[in-house]
């Protein structure tokens, strides 16, 4: 296979900057090639503007933005982030949680990358679209407890957290998305601790290829009315809100 590795922590010396580069040596070892884009060390620029595409300041913002993916006349880093993905067959999202998300500058990757026509279009989406059949998967750390983040804890479900991110960007754009690597109380992880975290992280990018990806519902699976909404009794018997779009 060939990985895509986007990568957003600012230091050097972090836990993030050991599991990414035991990925890349898992990888290679695997016999997989990776393309990384390492956000800090690239100084991507976050917030997505009319500079992205040279567009008329008055000009509505996403037609402008789709026509310039459809001419080839968006900024070089989105053009060059957009054949690394067309390239992958997998995708590798890796971040710590910061304030219940993503950090600003992962976030400025999507709003710039996964442009009008990329992205999205108006016809395919919700397990269709330019990105359909490529695998991705979210690995995250967290300040938190496993406890603190699950269905009793204060801070809620992480599959709750991570949903927005999992079903309505990858998955909205076509992806396959597995179930996510955790790593909680990323502060307390000590020399054991990473030498049994990094033996998860290996398992899991070994079986990268054969990990069944989470079942959502395809917007084209016929679960849905005209209006979007799930129809009633297509819900599995017991799930409420998020879960009720997993089939």
């Amino acid at each position: 296979m060939h990985i895509h590795h986007v990568y957003a922590h600012p230091h050097a010396d972090s836990l993030n900057a050991a599991l990414r580069d035991e990925t890349d040596r898992t990888l290679t070892a695997l016999g997989h090639t990776r393309t990384l884009s390492d956000l800090y060390a690239m100084r991507w620029k976050a917030v997505a503007d009319h500079d992205d595409f040279a567009a008329e300041p008055d000009r509505h913002f996403m037609t402008a933005a789709g026509e310039a993916y459809r001419t080839g006349a968006l900024a070089a880093d989105i053009r060059a982030e957009h054949e690394r993905l067309l390239a992958a067959d997998a995708l590798l999202l890796q971040f710590p949680l910061w304030w219940f998300s993503m950090p600003a500058i992962m976030k400025g990757w999507f709003d710039r990358v996964f442009t009008n026509g990329f992205g999205y279009n108006t016809a395919e989406h919700y397990g269709a679209g330019v990105l359909a059949g490529k695998r991705a998967m979210l690995m995250v750390t967290t300040g938190a407890t496993a406890e603190t983040l699950s269905g009793r804890g204060i801070g809620g479900p992480l599959d709750d957290l991570l949903f927005p991110i999992q079903h309505g960007t990858l998955f909205y754009t076509g992806m396959r998305v597995l179930p996510p690597f955790a790593i909680h109380s990323a502060w307390a992880v000590d020399s054991p601790g990473f030498a049994r975290e990094t033996k998860r992280l290996r398992e899991r990018l070994e079986t990268l290829a054969a990990t069944d990806p989470i079942p959502f519902r395809t917007e084209s699976s016929g679960d849905y009315d005209a209006a979007g909404l799930l129809k009633p009794g297509a819900e599995r018997p017991g799930t409420t809100g998020f879960a009720m779009h997993t089939a």
